[in-house]
């Protein structure tokens, strides 16, 4: 039986989630499979793989054929980098202990790769942010100057408006007021 270490696809419409899995390479995609090695979540950033390393490892020894996709996340992951490593111990090259060690060393620099990654994201969010409340800043103190010169508009306009009105009343109101002078003198 020729195996394959392949994707299933799960989740809705627009919002892809795979299952790493291995299956008979007649199978459908979506079809049976012998097991289930992990998970591949390619919405989030950088893509979040939960993978049950020692099976993917022992599929990868016996001679599973992984797709492009899966094989790039057990490159990824470092199924291939311990699978050479092994390989290495079986010549001679170096010991368990070493490949141990080389592998512990690559695995924590590709964890600190991927916290940079996530740092600079969330920088990158935090920039934006302040960037479009200056902006908005901006166009509130654009808009509330406007209203402010609106307002002094009207107000102008409305004393303007008064300003004649007052004189009118200013003008009846002393001509009334030299009437009663004359009728108190009489």
């Amino acid at each position: 039986m020729a195996t394959k270490i392949r994707l299933q696809r799960g989740g809705r419409k627009s919002y892809a989630f795979y299952s790493i899995v291995i299956a008979d390479a007649r199978a459908p995609r979506d079809g049976k499979f012998t097991e289930k090695i992990g998970t591949y979540n390619p919405n989030t950033n950088p893509a979040t793989v939960d993978l049950n390393f020692e099976r993917a490892l022992h599929w990868v020894e016996i001679g599973a054929q992984p797709t492009d996709t899966v094989r790039s996340i057990l490159s990824r992951e470092g199924v291939y980098l311990m699978k050479h490593l092994r390989g290495g111990v079986k010549k001679g090259a170096f010991d368990e202990a070493a490949a141990q060690q080389k592998f512990d060393a690559w695995k924590a620099d590709k964890v600190k790769g991927n916290e940079s990654v996530r740092n600079k994201e969330e920088q990158a969010k935090k920039e934006a942010y302040a960037k479009n409340l200056e902006q908005e800043r901006k166009i509130n103190d654009a808009i509330a100057k406007k209203v402010a010169e609106k307002k002094a508009a009207e107000e102008a306009e409305k004393a303007a408006a008064e300003a004649p009105a007052v004189e009118e009343e200013a003008a009846a109101e002393a001509p009334a007021a030299e009437a009663e002078e004359t009728t108190a003198e009489a």
